[in-house]
Formats: structure tokens, C-alpha cells, sequence
């Protein structure tokens, strides 16, 4: 569950260590939303020591989101609790619609692409970058120079909306026509060899008999395992099924997500129960 601030890589193994951000944006999701509670934070100090995130690097990660205006501090006596903003809310719904709801096999695509052109000055290297970065994120891909494509319908305003690029840009909703094929943009704009070896990484992580032995309980694999499945689903454009390898890992890796979660879901909520210090939130925020 990241934010516009945050995109993510193209290509390359999905790794085994994640940024206390994602992790926390995880935990968030998992036992803070829609629960109207605020968290002190030395109780996720202690959740995130499970899994060898140091007190420092929490309470850095708090005063950024802070800053960022994903959470917002509530002064509870001597203590001090964490909860949500609106800006955090909608990052962290979203977010479950793409675990949940979305999916990460597309066998409903309608045969349409969406296009977006654009051409910046060459002094605009920090647009340009800013730019390409959001449309990877939206699941776009290179068609050629200045021509991305992404399957299905994509809300481009919303996805590049404080670029203040409009006037660069040029957007269209298009389907292939002959002698243009649909496995020639998927296989032209996307890398899906490399989207493949993602989530061949993230089987040989987790698909076994007792997946991260070493993890000293089921809250801290539930933590890993959201924030890796997120961090993975997000680097995924959602190609349509009927142009990938019918042994298109996504769809055991899905399998799998799915069972763990539930296998974790109960133990991890026992865990968090016992662990965390909540308040409802019912005041107004405090900066200090």
C-alpha cells in the first residue's frame, strides 16, 4: 500500500527486505483501517522489532509520514498515538482493492489499451523522470519514444494530477487494429519476462510447508507477506491472460497469497491484541 510519492522499480527479483514505510503502510492497513483508533506508537515500536526494523528506524518513519500527511499524531496523556488521515486512508484503500478485488490475473481485459503521448523539452529531465515513474506505476509500458500504453482504462488525470504536465501530454483510449496485434504491444511495451521472475521470486519465498521458519510469529509473517505481495501486484501492469504463458506464475503466486493470509489472519490478530495500545480517536490532532 504505497503512495503516488512512492513508485516502484521496473524489472529485477522482488526482494526479500522491504522499506519500514511499506511495512508500515501494511500494518496500517491490516489492523488500523477503518477501525477508527489511533496506535501508540511504542507499541508498533514493539510489533516492528519482530521483524528487525530498529526503534529508530520506526520512529523515523513516523515523523516522515507525519510530515507526508499519511498519519496524524494524537496526544493521549504522556503518550503519543498515531492514526490515519484521509490522504493515508485512500492510499491504504486502494490498495486492498488491488489485493482483493482487482487481482493479479487479468481475464477480463475488453481488447482496449489506453495510450498516452507526451513530449517534454530536453531540459526536463526531473519532469520527465517524475512522469514516466507515475505512468509505471498506472501499469503503463514504452511503446516507443513518447508513447506509453497500458491495458484496459486508466484515469490518467487522477494518476499524473500535481505534474501540472496537461498541456504536454495527449491521451487516448484505442484498440489494436491490423496489422497491429495485441501480443505484439504486450510482448514490445512490457518486460514480462521480468514480471514472470517477480513472482517466481516470491513463490520460492513463501510456497513451502513453513514459509520464513526463522520469523518469530504469525504477525510478522503476516507483515512480510502483505507488504511483499502489495510491493509485487503493484509492479504488475495486469497484462491480459489470454497473451501471457498459460503457466503464468502470478496465478499460484495468488494461490498462495490468498492461503497464507488466511492461515495468518486470526494468529496475527491475537498477536496485534495482545501487543498494541489503542485509543479511539475522538479529538483533534496535536502537532507537538
Amino acid at each position: 500500500m504505497t503512495s503516488h510519492d512512492d513508485p516502484p522499480a521496473r524489472g529485477g527479483e522482488q526482494e526479500a527486505s522491504v522499506r519500514p514505510q511499506s511495512l508500515m503502510l501494511s500494518f496500517l492497513g491490516v489492523h488500523v483501517l477503518n477501525r477508527g483508533i489511533a496506535v501508540f506508537s511504542g507499541s508498533v515500536i514493539d510489533v516492528f522489532a519482530r521483524i528487525g526494523v530498529s526503534e529508530e528506524a520506526v520512529r523515523s518513519t513516523l515523523t516522515r509520514m507525519v510530515k507526508r500527511d499519511l498519519l496524524v499524531r494524537h496526544r493521549n496523556g504522556r503518550r503519543m498515538y498515531f492514526g490515519l488521515t484521509a490522504r493515508s486512508a485512500a492510499v491504504l484503500d486502494d490498495g486492498e482493492h488491488r489485493v482483493w478485488h482487482s487481482g493479479a490475473v487479468n481475464n477480463d481485459w475488453d481488447g482496449t489499451w489506453t495510450m498516452v503521448g507526451f513530449s517534454l523539452p530536453e531540459s526536463w529531465r526531473s519532469q520527465r523522470h517524475d512522469l514516466r515513474s507515475r505512468l509505471i506505476w498506472g501499469g503503463f509500458g514504452p511503446l516507443q519514444n513518447g508513447l506509453w500504453v497500458a491495458p484496459g482504462a486508466v484515469d490518467v488525470p487522477n494518476l499524473v494530477d500535481d505534474l501540472d504536465l496537461n498541456d504536454y501530454l495527449n491521451v487516448f483510449t484505442a484498440h489494436a487494429t491490423k496489422p497491429t496485434e495485441a501480443d505484439q504491444i504486450v510482448h514490445a511495451a512490457f518486460d514480462v519476462s521480468a514480471i514472470a521472475e517477480r513472482y517466481h521470486a516470491f513463490l520460492r519465498r513463501w510456497d513451502g510447508d513453513r514459509p520464513l521458519p526463522d520469523a518469530p510469529d504469525d504477525l510478522a509473517r503476516q507483515l512480510l507477506l502483505h507488504t511483499e505481495w502489495l510491493q509485487l501486484v503493484r509492479q504488475d501492469p495486469r497484462l491480459p491472460a489470454e497473451h501471457l504463458p498459460e503457466d503464468w506464475p502470478a496465478i499460484r503466486a495468488e494461490q498462495v497469497f490468498r492461503g497464507l493470509a488466511e492461515a495468518y489472519r486470526e494468529p496475527a490478530r491475537s498477536i496485534a491484541e495482545s501487543v498494541l495500545d489503542t485509543i479511539p480517536i475522538d479529538g483533534p490532532p496535536t502537532d507537538s
